[in-house]
């Protein structure tokens, strides 16, 4: 069986031989940087993952319209299972700097842009991305096929419907929806976001509870990140909103690895993983439903 470091030096987008190195940080593809031709890329190796509705027709569109609208580098070739992009000498950000005010005022500024600007450059069929509908679907499918975690699924299913409902109305715009860390670079003058698999429209509370989730920011932060994203100041029901969106960010992660520990074939604790987020989301569902009241 061709290994994926063997099915990258293989590709015939390359001028001549390549030595493909590991790109780690992913727990859903495999990554690499490829040197060729005096340029440096950045490919993805990854097939359709439909257990979690990502479609790579999906991310190509997606990065396509990043791309134009200056948000992301530049996808320069793709096929089956492939993305190859163009390299961008940078950093990537940490929890701790998300965490910076400094550097919060520019990650907003970024999901305002994107969630305006993705829309005029996407082309061909979209899809939504409502955290619910996907928890829906992993309940079923857990069930289905004998998940460890079957015994929790009745009281998650719940916490779920609370949480659907005190979210309510929504706007709807161009989400990325996976707002972790890892996937903001800084080149020095600017930010870029990455990996747009699970890119879809969405409603603007899942990125902006999503980044504070990954990143575990401070209250305070969390609620200047509301006034300045919606340019208002903040009041009670768009924070029960976003505070019930939050959560459910958390849950569907932590169901996301559910999911994973029965169909993923890479090298990763999702047992662990999984264990991580349920603690967590129990905790800040215990907190939010104290505070707003879910029920």
């Amino acid at each position: 069986m061709t290994t994926p470091p063997e099915r990258v030096a293989n590709l015939s987008f390359w001028s001549g031989p390549v030595q493909p190195q590991t790109l780690g940080g992913g727990i859903s593809n495999h990554n690499f940087t490829v040197e060729d031709g005096g340029e440096t890329y950045v490919v993805r190796i990854g097939e359709d993952i439909p257990e979690h509705h990502v479609f790579r027709w999906n991310e190509v569109a997606a990065s396509k319209a990043a791309f134009a609208a200056g948000i992301s580098p530049e996808l320069v070739h793709h096929e089956q299972g492939v993305l190859i992009l163009r390299y961008i000498e940078s950093e990537t950000l940490t929890p701790e700097m998300v965490c910076e005010r400094a550097q919060l005022e520019r990650i907003v500024a970024l999901i305002q842009r994107y969630h305006r600007d993705m829309p005029k450059h996407f082309r061909g069929p979209a899809l939504i991305f409502w955290p619910f509908h996907v928890m829906r679907d992993y309940t079923a499918r857990l069930n289905d096929e004998n998940s460890r975690m079957i015994p929790e699924l009745p009281r998650l299913s719940a916490a779920a419907d609370k949480l659907e409902r005190a979210v309510g109305q929504i706007d709807l715009v161009f989400g990325h929806n996976d707002l972790l860390a890892a996937n903001l670079l800084d080149d020095g003058d600017r930010l870029w976001l990455i990996d747009w698999e699970y890119g879809a429209y969405s409603s603007p509370l899942f990125d902006l509870g999503n980044l504070a989730s990954n990143n575990e920011l401070k209250r305070a932060d969390e609620q200047w990140l509301l006034e300045a994203y919606f340019d208002r100041p903040l009041d009670d029901g768009l924070w029960r909103s976003y505070a019930a969106m939050k959560c459910a960010s958390l849950l569907r992660e932590t169901m996301w690895s559910m999911v994973a520990e029965i169909h993923s074939p890479l090298d990763f604790d999702y047992a662990a993983y999984t264990d991580e987020y349920l603690q967590r989301f129990d905790g800040i569902y215990a907190a939010v439903d104290q505070e707003v009241g879910l029920s």
